[in-house]
């Protein structure tokens, strides 16, 4: 059976992009650690490189173990091709990379991962590359924001820390008028719980370190494209659809079509900028995937349980998680994300700041750590940790406020969960 053949979500994550190993029958896929891989012949190797055969050359550039992880990450997101990469922000360095050069800009959705949001303000800003932060509720003004330089629109499907979902319908009009490319990362939601493709994505990237390999062992990202995007109309992506002088001359949109994004993060991506998944940690994810969907049906459950209590404490100001009915972006939350709305959200406190430390201080099922997406339940103060490097006013924005406490809820029983909630707002 192939993957085209396979429809139910539970089958894919077990067994898309994936065989039984030819040279032994192993059912499991096998961590290929090595570097190289011998040729047939001159003429194989040239085939190779010259991308008229696909094969293994160098392991910075493929793996057997890595590229099954990203047969099946394309397979649960519905897109033609992929790449894993060493880091969620490999992932987000390695979707841009083709689309942007010096001058060019980026519109990005104001409620963004602190470390994303200095990714883009800082590092990007040293490729000659910069970024317009406007609120994607807005979807008038994501238009507005986009002129002549716009290479791509950027957003988190349920944006860190709070959960948020974005209406990728709306912003997918937006994108699609504009002729731009919409790069979503769907690390919060997962495929189980959304697929971008479906509301006019054109590439999803993933921390793979959080829900896809659900137990906190190995780093990870990953890139999707949707095969959808037409790089040749507006001679705006001349890495995709005019001679690359990186890589003989090749046109890689002439040349591979729908696969013309995802060759030249291979073999101008990777090779260049060297971000490689290992083979060991995409093993690991590969086997959290066969989970998937049991472990996300759980955290979901778990969240709405615990947000409804927090919700009625008296020492809670306020719980931001969209599968609350008292939630301003509840029935956005409902359209896009029909499984729920994933299992991260912030609470306020009305101690503010100190009754955030306090209550990080005094949990004990909960792990502090600055991770999201473990089996086990998370907790962090965002303003002072994940969060710290951005403005009061830029961290109001994310929805990292100082009085407010993030929460991964893992897949524990839910009523011990709340005991030890329930036990920590007590102290205070």
């Amino acid at each position: 059976m192939t993957d085209a053949q396979m429809n139910g979500f539970d089958t894919l994550q077990v067994h898309a992009g994936t065989e039984p190993d030819p040279a032994t029958g192993a059912r499991q896929v096998p961590i290929y650690q090595t570097t190289s891989y011998v040729f047939k012949d001159a003429d194989h190797a040239a085939r190779l490189f010259n991308l008229e055969e696909v094969g293994y050359i160098y392991s910075r550039l493929t793996n057997p173990t890595v590229g099954a992880l990203a047969n099946r990450i394309v397979a649960l997101e519905g897109g033609v091709g992929g790449v894993c990469t060493s880091s969620g922000h490999a992932a987000q360095l390695m979707a841009l990379y083709p689309l942007m050069g010096p001058g060019k800009n980026i519109v990005a959705s104001t409620r963004l991962y602190g470390g994303t949001y200095t990714q883009f303000t800082q590092v990007f800003a040293r490729f000659g590359w910069s970024c317009t932060f406007v609120d994607f509720d807005d979807p008038a003004a994501v238009e507005a924001a986009i002129d002549d330089d716009p290479r791509a629109i950027f957003c988190e499907s349920l944006a860190n820390p709070v959960g948020y979902p974005i209406d990728l319908d709306a912003i997918g009009k937006v994108a699609q008028k504009a002729g731009l490319p919409l790069v979503v990362d769907n690390t919060s939601a997962t495929p189980y719980l959304c697929r971008p493709f479906d509301h006019g994505a054109t590439l999803v990237v993933h921390s793979t370190t959080k829900y896809l390999t659900g137990n906190g062992t190995v780093t990870g990202g990953a890139i999707v494209d949707s095969g959808k995007f037409d790089w040749s109309a507006s001679g705006k992506f001349p890495s995709l659809s005019e001679p690359e002088p990186a890589y003989h001359g090749i046109n890689f949109h002439a040349a591979l079509g729908e696969m013309a994004f995802t060759f030249h993060s291979i073999a101008v991506g990777l090779r260049d900028l060297g971000m490689t998944m290992n083979p060991q940690a995409a093993h690991y994810t590969l086997m959290g995937i066969e989970t998937l969907s049991l472990r996300m049906r759980k955290h979901v459950e778990n969240a709405q349980k615990v947000a409804e209590w927090l919700e009625a404490h008296d020492k809670v100001e306020m719980v931001n998680y969209a599968g609350l009915k008292s939630s301003p972006v509840h029935e956005t939350g409902k359209r896009i994300f029909p499984r729920g709305t994933g299992a991260l959200f912030t609470v306020a406190l009305k101690g503010g700041f100190d009754d955030c430390v306090k209550l990080v201080s005094n949990l004990k099922l909960f792990s502090h750590v600055a991770n999201l997406g473990d089996t086990r339940s998370l907790v962090i103060h965002s303003a002072s940790t994940t969060h710290r490097q951005l403005t009061d006013e830029q961290r109001e924005a994310a929805g990292a406020g100082n009085n407010v406490v993030r929460l991964s809820i893992g897949i524990e029983d839910a009523e011990d969960i709340i005991a030890d909630l329930d036990q920590a707002l007590a102290a205070l």
